[in-house]
C-alpha cells in the first residue's frame, strides 16, 4: 500500500496533472479525455430539466437543502421513519437514472431509496459555486435531514463515491453507513496519483483537459456525443444500453450541466491544492478513521479510478469494512452487473446494526 505523502512536501494536483497534458499535445489530449478535437461542429439544442422525471415505479419530487433545490426519485415508504434511508448518490456523467435498477430493488426490499440529482445536474439547481468538497458534503448532511431523518446509509458511484467518503468524515453524525462504488477514499486517491505516474496519475489524465476553457462546450458537440464516448470507454463490455446514453447525453445538455460537471473537476483540484493553511485543515478532517461500516464496490478493470487505487481505502476506515471486485467489470459495476450488485449491497443493508 501506498504510504501518504508528507505534509507539505507534495505539488499541487492541478500542477501533476498538467504534466500530463503538454501543450503541443493539447489537442490529443483533448481527445483522448473523451471530448472532441478541433473547433466545435455543432452546438446541442439545450434540453428541458424536466425530462428527467422518467416514468417508472419511483416518485419525483423536490428537496431543498443547503440553500439548494434538489430533484429526487424515490420508492419504498414515503414517510420519515418508516424504512431506513438509502441515498443514492451518482457520478459523472450520469444523473439520478444511474440508480434505477437499485431504486427498484431496494424498494422491493422494504427501504427507502432515495436517488438525488446532485447539485448542478439533472433537474437539481445549477448555482455558479459550491462545487468544493466540504460544500458538497454539507449538501448530502443537509439532504439527509431535509428527507426527515437522522442517519442515512450513502450509496455513491464515482462522484457520488467522492461525497460519500467525504460526508462519513465531515458529518459523522448522519451517516449510518457507506458504500463508495469506483471511488477510493480521496487520500488513497491523491497519495495513489502522487507516487504512481504509470499508474493512477496515467489514469486520472482525462481530468486535464477539464481544466480548459471551453470544456463544457466541448462535451455539448453533436448532441454530447462525447459524453456517450465516455460512457463506452469506462464501462465494460456491452456498457452502455442504447437507453442510457441517450439519457446521458440528453442530460449533458440541461442548461449550466454541463458546466456544472466541469466545476466539480475544477472545485476538487482546488480543494485539494489549496493553500498549504486550508488544504492541511481539510486533509485533517478527512484523515479521521471513518467509523460507520463500509462496504466497498469495484470493477477490475475500471480505467478511471484503478482497483490496485481503491483496495488501499481501508486504512482510513475504523468501522467495520468489506471489499467486494467484480472480474471483467469497468467503472459502472451497479449498471453493469445490477443483479450481483443489488444482492450485495441488500443482503450488507440487511446486516447493518440497527
Amino acid at each position: 500500500m501506498a504510504e501518504e505523502p508528507p505534509a507539505g512536501a507534495d505539488p499541487s494536483l492541478r500542477q501533476l496533472l498538467s504534466r500530463t497534458l503538454p501543450r503541443r499535445a493539447a489537442a490529443a489530449a483533448v481527445g483522448t479525455s473523451g471530448l472532441p478535437a478541433g473547433a466545435p461542429t455543432r452546438v446541442s439544442a439545450p434540453i428541458d430539466p424536466t425530462f428527467v422525471r422518467l416514468e417508472g415505479p419511483w416518485r419525483h419530487r423536490e428537496v431543498s437543502a443547503n440553500g439548494v433545490r434538489f430533484h429526487v426519485a424515490e420508492t419504498g415508504p414515503a414517510d420519515p421513519g418508516g424504512a431506513p434511508l438509502v441515498l443514492l448518490l451518482h457520478g459523472f456523467p450520469e444523473f439520478w437514472w444511474s440508480w434505477h435498477h437499485q431504486l427498484v430493488a431496494l424498494g422491493e426490499a422494504g427501504f427507502r431509496a432515495v436517488a438525488v440529482d446532485l447539485r448542478g445536474f439533472g433537474g437539481t439547481d445549477k448555482p455558479p459555486s459550491g462545487y468544493d468538497l466540504p460544500t458538497l458534503a454539507a449538501d448530502v448532511a443537509g439532504l439527509v435531514r431535509a428527507l426527515g431523518e437522522e442517519q442515512a446509509v450513502l450509496v455513491g458511484h464515482d462522484w457520488g463515491g467522492v461525497l460519500a467518503w467525504s460526508a462519513a468524515a465531515l458529518h459523522p453524525r448522519v451517516v449510518r453507513g457507506i458504500v463508495p462504488v469506483s471511488m477510493a477514499h480521496l487520500l488513497r486517491f491523491k497519495a495513489a496519483i502522487l507516487t504512481q505516474p504509470r499508474g493512477q496519475l496515467r489514469a486520472s489524465g482525462y481530468m486535464a483537459p477539464f481544466q480548459l476553457l471551453g470544456a463544457e462546450r466541448r462535451l455539448l458537440d453533436d448532441d454530447a456525443e462525447a459524453v456517450g464516448a465516455l460512457l463506452h470507454r469506462w464501462g465494460g463490455p456491452g456498457f452502455p444500453d442504447a437507453e442510457t446514453e441517450e439519457l446521458c447525453r440528453k442530460a449533458a445538455q440541461i442548461p449550466g450541466a454541463a458546466a456544472s460537471a466541469m466545476e466539480y473537476y475544477r472545485g476538487a483540484l482546488r480543494s485539494l491544492s489549496a493553500p498549504p493553511l486550508r488544504a492541511n485543515a481539510l486533509t485533517r478532517r478527512l484523515r479521521r478513521p471513518v467509523a460507520a461500516p463500509v462496504l466497498q464496490l469495484h470493477g477490475s478493470d475500471d480505467p478511471c479510478v484503478l482497483a490496485s487505487t481503491a483496495r488501499g481505502s481501508g486504512r482510513w476506515v475504523s468501522g467495520s469494512y468489506a471489499w467486494h471486485e467484480f472480474a471483467g467489470v469497468g467503472h459502472f459495476p451497479h449498471e453493469e452487473q445490477p443483479g450481483r450488485v443489488n444482492d450485495l449491497l441488500i443482503d450488507w443493508l440487511r446486516a447493518l446494526p440497527a
